[in-house]
């Protein structure tokens, strides 16, 4: 089974995070305990079937690239993809790993070009991501020079995907996952960054989420919130009925304006909306690597500008708040 054990070493030495060894190895050990069954413990025999690998070139400043000298043989890139296949569907990335290259669902890769400008350097910086995935943009966190990154993600397949790809780099210690919601995690008031994106409109009580973030910021830390939102002003949100773009747990979709109005109700300052931008069929699609339906299989065939409900497509909305000092 995964080991958590290098990450408790790490952070018992890390004064912010130290007190969370007081709650984590429990929560994790009954996790463990309840995922001996489904799919899981043949998730993780393909990751221990993986060969052990370090790069000679790693690349996280502008992709997830890693490759060796000399390049992998016919056989050896047979074998790892087709264990990477048996963690299908690949959602987040794309990951190049020594020749075998992941399309993933979603180009992270295009996100990040619209988050990265708008960022407090993350360099040294301690970073919490909330709803990582199988951790894309936490490797690309690292590649900007972020210390420390934390992904938190309770599904399964996502840990088994970034644990996969973490054993390809190396065993790199700079990023980890733990497979928790933020609502398991304890007010740390420990990281310098903290991003959730992609996870607001999936929250029953969204200022309740707004408000569990702002509990893992320092003092004058930086939440980088990217959501869902409609067009409208600060009065105007979305309540959908039983499914939005064939998701059934879609709860409140605001506008821009009124999101910042939300993160302002809970207290954080400097809030700015630093992009907005229509998800299209080219940013998230159909691939070797997600053979499952996509956005194009939840558009109205008839007119794209709107969800095969009948609302407005999906649009999204990058905004950057700050804890007050």
């Amino acid at each position: 089974m995964i080991d958590f054990s290098d990450f408790y070493q790490l952070i018992a030495k890390n004064e912010r995070l130290s007190c969370w060894l007081e709650t984590l190895p429990a929560q994790l050990a009954q996790w463990q305990r309840e995922s001996l069954h489904g799919y899981y413990p043949g998730w993780v025999k393909s990751i221990e079937n993986l060969p052990d690998m370090t790069p000679h070139t790693l690349d996280l400043k502008n992709s997830v690239t890693a490759t060796r000298v000399p390049e992998l043989n016919d056989g050896e890139t047979r074998r790892i993809t087709n264990i990477l296949r048996n963690l299908m569907p690949w959602r987040k990335g794309p990951f190049s790993l020594y020749g075998v290259d992941i399309d993933t669902e979603w180009r992270s890769d295009w996100k990040w070009e619209r988050v990265l400008p708008h960022l407090s350097p993350l360099a040294g910086r301690t970073v919490l991501d909330v709803g990582c995935g199988s951790g894309y943009h936490m490797w690309r966190m690292v590649g900007v020079g972020a210390e420390l990154v934390v992904g938190v993600d309770p599904t399964q397949l996502f840990l088994c995907q970034f644990e996969a790809v973490r054993k390809l780099l190396g065993n790199d210690q700079r990023a980890h996952l733990l497979p928790l919601g933020i609502q398991e995690l304890p007010a740390l008031k420990a990281f310098d960054t903290v991003f959730s994106m992609g996870v607001l409109y999936h929250r029953r009580s969204p200022l309740d989420h707004l408000w569990q973030l702002k509990d893992q910021l320092v003092s004058g830390g930086e939440l980088v919130l990217e959501s869902i939102v409609i067009e409208g002003d600060e009065h105007q949100c979305l309540i959908p009925g039983d499914r939005y773009a064939q998701m059934s747990n879609v709860y409140f979709i605001p506008s821009a304006k009124m999101l910042a109005v939300w993160l302002e109700k809970c207290g954080f300052v400097n809030v700015r909306i630093v992009d907005e931008s229509t998800t299209s069929t080219d940013e998230q699609r159909r691939t070797e690597w997600m053979i499952n339906e996509s956005l194009a299989d939840y558009l109205d065939p008839e007119n794209k500008q709107l969800t095969v409900e009948g609302y407005p497509a999906p649009r999204r909305a990058v905004l950057i708040a700050q804890k007050p000092e």
